[in-house]
């Protein structure tokens, strides 16, 4: 028995949607990595474009809300600089227009701060020179530009000065 068109394009979106649901099932991806991975299994891409317009109408995939957890989450725990955060998601085919409506509320110098912030109670021992060299390759590292760095390493090296202050006065 030979199966009819319909019935043979039916089975291959169920295959497609059942590898798109299975990557998805990990944790969220964009639209362009869930292309990427539907390609490498080797699928057509009208069943391709069947499945991402399937996943987008029942919000398994959401460019922006990616975007937003992707940068939240980041900054929290792994705060990176503005440019760094665009050429990640952008690898990750986030749209230029949602990034610059997203990246437009931070700020590099406070995202630098977080970033040292995170670091001092390990970095807190280190003298000044040490931790000037710790300071600026962990933020280089983490796209900072070079103004960026100075800025925030001397704004720690003054409040580490004015708390060693405070405490031989007392």
């Amino acid at each position: 028995m030979m199966m009819t068109n319909p019935q043979k394009n039916k089975k291959d979106f169920e295959q497609g949607l059942n590898v798109a649901m299975r990557y998805l099932s990990y944790q969220p991806r964009t639209k362009h990595e869930t292309i990427c991975e539907l390609g490498k299994k080797h699928i057509s891409d009208d069943i391709i474009r069947q499945v991402i317009q399937y996943l987008q109408n029942h919000n398994f995939i959401n460019d922006l809300d990616f975007a937003r957890l992707y940068i939240e989450s980041k900054e929290k725990y792994k705060p990176r600089s503005k440019f760094a955060f665009r050429y990640i998601l952008k690898q990750k085919g986030i749209d230029s227009q949602i990034l610059d409506s997203l990246l437009e509320s931070y700020d590099d110098e406070a995202l630098a701060r977080k970033a040292i912030a995170l670091k001092l109670n390990t970095w807190q021992n280190f003298d000044t020179d040490i931790f000037k060299k710790k300071a600026m390759n962990h933020l280089k590292y983490r796209g900072f530009s070079f103004d960026v760095c100075l800025s925030t390493i001397n704004y720690f090296i003054e409040a580490q000065k004015t708390n060693n202050e405070h405490q031989t006065n007392y």
